[in-house]
């Protein structure tokens, strides 16, 4: 009984065992689930990173480290007399040794450390201007521990490019890239000496395009948030093909180092100037002789406008190109050379790329039409001389419809505030308030049209009613205020 029961069995453990197998090889053979579009696997992630090895050992050693060495000179600092001690006391000699005011040498040396890269195999290298800046002594040492005096060629504080030549051979030289194929998002690696750290390495993405910072309007800078710190200043900005794409230049920061914005000043533009300063020793810059301001769309709406782009005029020096075409205060300018202009930082880049002497076609609105302005440059500007703060006095006038309580300057308070306006603010209320006007201001022409009195500003405001833009002068400086809709 035991032996025919047994048969049976066995074979129903075989046959189920065939089942299973049968069934895990047709599971084997069964397609991948589908996964959705958007869904990325944690592998393919990692594979699609950049890898950047091959990018450093090609082009690190182009990179240098730039030490600089500067003489400060400090006045002798005399020792301080104490009550009752005459020079021939015992412990005179002792106060004069080691008193507090004997401690500071005559002189000593600062030292600064910054980065740069080789563009030649003749020497030539590129650093920003303001790592070199006051420098006695300039010292390029390269990754092979090989330490050269350099000659500073020349320097622009402008573009903060500077030029250095060192005499050596074999030397390693960096691609040069093209800034205008640069897109934002793209990878990007700086290669420099944070804190002394030589040929430190660090990557990002390319944030922003053609950034404007403080102060300077002429250098379209490449925004990243590549980490970079005091003494990556002056080392190169690479894309993925290895090129330099920008000069690491600046950082905005609250605490000193990295906080995510990082600015370089583009390799084209570098180029220039480097060529600028092989050729001339300085760098030659076109100029107008205006300051400007950007056209808001309060702005557009108040000069007749229907885009808000352009330069808006809000000074014209004394004997400058601008004056001697005839520009005006109050003028737009929307185009140059057929170029249209987005707002004035691409005014005062566009015409510092060109030459001192080349004629500038000029697209101007005035008065509510288009005009036709040809414009001889002059060379760059010296700095200009800013107005003095006006301080007017106080007289109490009655308040106009816009909130503006006025008072006609005399010729002792025009003299005084060395202006050329006749009508100061004494205090502001209603729309001229919420517009942003403000006590002491001078108030120098309505839209284009200049103002001579108080009377004739009334006259003014009345045909044009709320679009007006004000040109004020303020703290030195001409801004046009556009007054805001009721």
């Amino acid at each position: 009984m035991m032996r025919t029961m047994r048969k049976p069995v066995l074979t129903v453990v075989i046959l189920i065992t065939l089942f299973v197998l049968d069934s895990c090889g047709k599971k084997q053979q069964s397609p991948p689930p589908v996964t959705t579009s958007g869904a990325v696997s944690a592998a393919s992630a990692v594979v699609a990173l950049p890898n950047f090895t091959v990018l450093v050992k090609k082009e690190g050693p182009a990179v240098v480290n730039i030490s600089t060495t500067q003489k400060i000179r400090r006045e002798h600092i005399p020792f301080p007399a104490f009550p009752g001690t005459k020079q021939d006391d015992p412990f005179y000699e002792f106060f004069r040794r080691f008193a507090p005011g004997e401690t500071l040498p005559h002189e000593f040396r600062s030292q600064s450390l910054g980065s740069g890269f080789i563009i030649s195999q003749d020497g030539y290298i590129l650093t920003n201007a303001h790592v070199i800046d006051n420098a006695d002594e300039v010292t390029v040492r390269l990754t092979d521990k090989r330490e050269f005096k350099a000659k500073v060629i020349g320097a622009d504080k402008r573009s903060d490019i500077a030029l250095l030549k060192i005499s050596a051979k074999e030397l390693p030289v960096a691609s040069i890239g093209d800034t205008s194929k640069l897109e934002v998002g793209e990878w990007v690696v700086a290669i420099g000496s944070p804190f002394g750290f030589t040929n430190s390495v660090s990557q990002g993405i390319v944030s922003a395009m053609g950034r404007s910072l403080p102060g300077e309007n002429t250098t379209p800078f490449i925004q990243t948030d590549v980490p970079i710190n005091p003494g990556n200043s002056g080392g190169p900005l690479f894309n993925l093909k290895g090129e330099v794409i920008g000069i690491n230049s600046q950082i905005y920061s609250r605490s000193g180092g990295y906080m995510g914005l990082s600015f370089a000043i583009p390799i084209d533009l570098a180029i220039k100037v480097k060529n600028e300063l092989l050729k001339h020793g300085t760098v030659k810059r076109g100029w107008l002789g205006v300051t400007i301001q950007d056209v808001s769309p309060e702005h557009a709406r108040s000069f007749g406008l229907t885009k808000a782009s352009g330069a808006l005029i809000t000074t014209v020096g004394k004997d400058t190109p601008a004056a001697r075409a005839g520009l005006e205060i109050g003028d737009i300018i929307l185009k140059l050379n057929g170029k249209e202009l987005t707002d004035a930082d691409d005014l005062a880049r566009t015409v510092a790329d060109a030459a001192p002497g080349s004629i500038a076609r000029l697209s101007v609105w005035r008065r509510g039409a288009a005009k036709e302005v040809a414009v001889t440059l002059g060379d760059t500007e010296s700095d200009l001389k800013t107005l003095n703060k006006p301080k007017p006095m106080d007289q109490e006038t009655a308040p106009d419809k816009i909130g503006l309580t006025m008072h006609e300057l005399n010729p002792g308070e025009r003299q005084m505030l060395r202006t050329d306006g006749y009508v100061v603010v004494d205090a502001v209320d209603g729309i001229a308030a919420e517009s942003g006007i403000q006590p002491r201001d001078i108030i120098i022409a309505i839209n284009s049209q200049r103002i001579s009195g108080i009377k004739q500003f009334r006259t003014v405001m009345a045909e044009v009613g709320m679009r007006a833009a004000l040109l004020v002068q303020r703290d030195g400086n001409m801004i046009f205020i556009p007054l805001k809709s009721k």
